[in-house]
């Protein structure tokens, strides 16, 4: 029986993160578990806000948005991150997020997600910074970009290549995050109607996974017709899966790469049968069938 993935999700009211497939169903991501599948046919795109591709376009394998152009275009067209909003009466919240020495962004949020988009994107460590009306929390993510430098992307490339080798504890994790909160705090610039808030630190490195995490060996590139990932389950951080393959290899998978496929269940033995390529080194309820 095939599945079709529709994302990973971070219930707030669960210590795990999911996997999410059409229908409804969820498959719990336990470190340790083993899992697997193999992709089938073409990578069909997903459509945009709930609706299906009216082209039923084939997409590329290797895109993290499953989306042809069209439906790309109209996914967008009503997106707070790509500044099509510009009404929205929610409370917004600018936040500072830590990857990795050396990586800290700056990002805003809908309050009412909570930390939702900072497990998403597989921030270590974070601290709120403001709330506020979303024009006033922009506006802040742009003085502290111009001001600071703290940029408003980290690519996941350099994400993967440092997991494996962070500072041991959550104070040394949060440092850097601390310091430039405070130089953030102090800048001219800020929009009257955002309200400061304090430092306090949120460390996810626990609830990812990645204390003794191995170093990661490749990283998939693509999904293929017929090709296969399988192994155990290691870590979790942002979309990535962090495997053990069954020939002691591991391998990180972006989990948006199995959006549009049609997938079925593979034995964890299976191995990974797929594109892969290398990993820069750092220096420092569920499916059935036996899917997942």
């Amino acid at each position: 029986m095939a599945w079709r993935c529709s994302g990973i999700g971070w219930p707030q009211e669960a210590r795990m993160a999911v996997l999410r497939w059409e229908g409804g169903r969820v498959s719990p991501l336990l470190a340790g578990k083993a899992l697997g599948f193999r992709a089938e046919g073409a990578r069909q795109c997903v459509g945009a806000r709930g609706n299906a591709c009216p082209l039923g376009a084939v997409v590329p394998g290797r895109v993290t948005q499953a989306r042809c152009p069209e439906c790309a275009r109209l996914d967008r067209a009503h997106s707070v991150a790509a500044d099509t909003i510009a009404d929205d009466p929610r409370v917004y919240r600018v936040y500072l997020a830590w990857f990795g020495p050396g990586m800290t962004k700056a990002g805003i949020t809908a309050e009412e997600r909570g930390s939702a988009r900072l497990l998403e994107q597989g921030a270590v460590a974070f601290s709120w910074l403001g709330r506020g009306p979303l024009m006033a929390a922009r506006r802040t993510e742009e003085v502290l970009r111009s001001a600071l430098g703290i940029p408003d992307r980290i690519p996941y490339a350099d994400k993967r290549a440092v997991r494996a080798w962070l500072p041991a504890t959550a104070g040394e994790r949060a440092a850097e995050i601390e310091a430039l909160h405070g130089r953030a705090l102090a800048l001219d610039g800020w929009a009257q109607t955002l309200e400061p808030l304090g430092f306090d630190a949120v460390d996810h490195a626990g609830r990812f996974g990645l204390e003794g995490l191995p170093p990661a060996t490749a990283v998939v590139r693509e999904l293929v017709h017929d090709g296969a990932v399988a192994g155990t389950l290691l870590a979790v951080a942002g979309p990535d899966l962090h495997l053990r393959t069954a020939d002691g290899g591991i391998v990180v998978l972006d989990t948006r790469l199995m959006s549009g496929w049609s997938l079925v269940g593979a034995d964890a033995g299976a191995g990974v049968s797929v594109p892969t390529a290398g990993l820069g080194v750092g220096t420092g309820g569920g499916v059935q069938d036996g899917l997942f």
